[in-house]
């Protein structure tokens, strides 16, 4: 006869059942590090490297509206799925695939600055989806210019109150209108 055999049944059940807690905890501790992971994410170096690409584009510089749709394509590409609410993973990542083409697109458009600012008006868009899913501690402006694209306009994030076109730049910097004040919420 084996040890197992000699030893009564409920000692045996015992120990299968002492492992089990411990099973318990280490799952409750995973999640609660998934849990603190996807506090701590935050879309502030996203809207960042927008800023930068949307200031580039106001200022008439194809070439570092470029560099900097490279830089946000690389932030967006190198985000931490896990740090990411599971219950907006999905929508996050509908956002985030439009966004790396739309910043793939105009990094790889020095020289183009039209083409760029057509991809522009797109992730102007998935960044405002972004601030509306994950909510920002940051001041920012909606602001909107209603002749771009024939007529139909389009909208961008801005930092600063004062209008700054990026879809016209030096053309027509100061055409548009501030459509949403201070879009700071914190939503995580």
């Amino acid at each position: 006869m084996s040890d197992a055999q000699n030893v009564p049944s409920s000692t045996q059940n015992d120990t299968a059942t002492s492992t089990a807690p411990v099973d318990t905890l280490a799952k409750a501790a995973e999640k609660s590090d998934v849990k603190k992971q996807a506090q701590n994410f935050s879309i502030a170096p996203i809207i960042t490297d927008y800023l930068s690409l949307k200031n580039a584009l106001a200022s008439d510089n194809d070439k570092a509206a470029a560099n900097a749709g490279k830089q946000l394509f690389i932030t967006l590409k190198n985000v931490d799925m896990k740090t990411i609410p599971a219950n907006k993973h999905k929508e996050y990542m509908d956002i985030a695939e439009n966004a790396k083409e739309n910043a793939e697109h105009i990094g790889d458009n020095a020289g183009k600055i039209d083409h760029q600012r057509e991809h522009l008006a797109s992730l102007s868009k998935d960044v405002s989806d972004l601030i509306a899913l994950f909510g920002t501690t940051q001041k920012l402006y909606q602001d909107y210019c209603p002749m771009y694209n024939d007529g139909k306009g389009a909208i961008w994030i801005s930092e600063a109150k004062t209008i700054k076109n990026p879809y016209y730049g030096s053309k027509m910097l100061t055409c548009g209108s501030v459509k949403k004040e201070s879009l700071m919420s914190d939503k995580n």
